[in-house]
């Protein structure tokens, strides 16, 4: 009774801190210029050699469905969401480092990609994806049956013992996440669920501190076997 106790209290603090941080986020978002999808799937298709800008669909894939482990897929993604992390990839004026970092806090392979777009160019760019639809048939899928059983339990329940709690929580019990909010982690590559949670971890990725505070928390085990469960819901 008491480990159910502190999995909803853990639960309901993180929701109002989540809350919370979306307020100010929206806030913040305020002066954006209007996005233009005819404008993002044209950048996004094709780049813009002028500017050094590449497509952004040779690895992402077409409309936002990638289909390569290490590029997650994009379509469907909020566009708050997608926003933010285009402006995390780059070190911002001020700031010691940019805020999405690789391993061993190496600059993501993002950031060179990233620091060449305007702020419209992010906002269109976003924009466009997030009126795209993820292809579910292509869409990768949970593929190990010994672990499917603790992801599950991670996923629903989280780990109360270590204070992690229920992935449902913020990002849906399909994992539909929470748009302007919380990422879509249903359909995502397992291989990149589980390598962003070793990076909120390490500190490498440094736009969440409660995604820090939770991955830091979760063993390797803990962390393949929710990757791996995650992928698999619709």
């Amino acid at each position: 009774m008491k480990r159910v106790l502190l999995s909803m209290v853990i639960t309901g603090s993180m929701l109002v801190v989540s809350s919370v941080a979306s307020v100010a986020y929206s806030q913040d978002q305020e002066g954006l210029p209007a996005p233009d999808a005819d404008k993002g799937a044209e950048l996004y298709t094709d780049g813009d050699s002028a500017r050094g800008i590449i497509s952004c669909a040779s690895c992402h894939g077409d409309a936002g469905n990638s289909t390569l482990s290490d590029n997650p897929n994009l379509a469907g993604l909020p566009y708050e969401y997608i926003n933010k992390q285009l402006l995390d990839f780059v070190k911002q004026d001020g700031a010691d480092r940019a805020k999405r970092l690789g391993a061993d806090g190496a600059d993501s392979i993002m950031a060179p990609f990233a620091a060449l777009l305007e702020e419209e160019d992010r906002a269109n760019i976003a924009y466009y994806l997030s009126t795209q639809e993820l292809d579910l048939d292509t869409a990768p899928a949970a593929s190990n049956e010994d672990t499917m059983e603790r992801g599950q339990q991670i996923w629903r329940g989280g780990i109360p013992e270590k204070r992690v709690p229920a992935c449902a929580a913020c990002h849906g019990a399909s994992g539909a996440g929470i748009p302007g909010e919380f990422p879509r982690l249903a359909g995502q590559y397992p291989d990149y669920i589980a390598e962003q949670l070793h990076l909120f971890s390490t500190g490498d990725r440094d736009n969440s501190a409660e995604m820090h505070d939770i991955a830091d928390r979760m063993s390797d085990a803990d962390i393949a076997a929710v990757a791996d469960y995650a992928a698999g819901l619709r």
